[in-house]
């Protein structure tokens, strides 16, 4: 199904751009048939149970890019750069300037095919587990004046792992000696009265 708003984004696009783009979606409607045309976020959007693909024209280049690129099997290497890169969504081809930049036929049909076919199949794209941050030991100092101060360790050690790691941070973060020392001291009062690091900018 198309959307004429496409056919307007189309002819409004730069005059090196329009074959370009009227290449990439005939290809997308013969590789996928039953693809519906959208425009999100301004940009021309094709789906099909999901979203699948896109593109979008610039003044001076256009990007064409896969939802799960990651998933699609490029023995060619025309998404590899992508891949390692790590990137989803638009721009998969880099910067496309003339129809001769795009890939063969054959090789932008076979994607698409997939692509769809990841979607009928309802595959998902995993995403990385985020990285857990390396735990901050207390400053010697720092854990002898919790250790003379009951309430304000009682407090510390109650905290939240993140509560804590901002007190730690904020203080082994300081260039001198003399300001860790300062931040300790204010951190010790701080958390004897309950505050959390950023207590200042919490609502009330």
């Amino acid at each position: 199904m198309k959307d004429s708003r496409i056919d307007d984004y189309i002819e409004n696009a730069q005059a090196f751009a329009r074959p370009i783009l009227k290449k990439l979606r005939a290809l997308i409607h013969k590789a996928c048939p039953e693809v519906t045309e959208t425009i999100k976020w301004g940009m021309p959007s094709f789906e099909y149970k999901g979203h699948m693909c896109g593109f979008a024209s610039f003044k001076q280049h256009c990007a064409f890019g896969f939802w799960k690129t990651k998933l699609i099997k490029d023995s060619s290497g025309y998404l590899q750069k992508h891949k390692a890169a790590g990137g989803e969504g638009m721009g998969n081809l880099g910067r496309i300037t003339s129809t001769k930049d795009l890939p063969p036929d054959k090789v932008l049909f076979d994607f698409i095919k997939q692509a769809a076919k990841l979607n009928e199949d309802g595959v998902k794209v995993k995403k990385a587990a985020p990285k857990l941050k390396k735990e901050i030991p207390v400053p010697a100092e720092f854990q002898s004046m919790l250790n003379k101060n009951k309430k304000a360790k009682t407090t510390f050690d109650s905290f939240a792992p993140s509560h804590r790691r901002e007190y730690l941070e904020w203080i082994t973060e300081a260039k001198t000696e003399a300001t860790q020392l300062k931040r300790m001291t204010t951190a010790l009062e701080w958390i004897s009265e309950g505050k959390q690091r950023n207590w200042k900018y919490m609502k009330k």
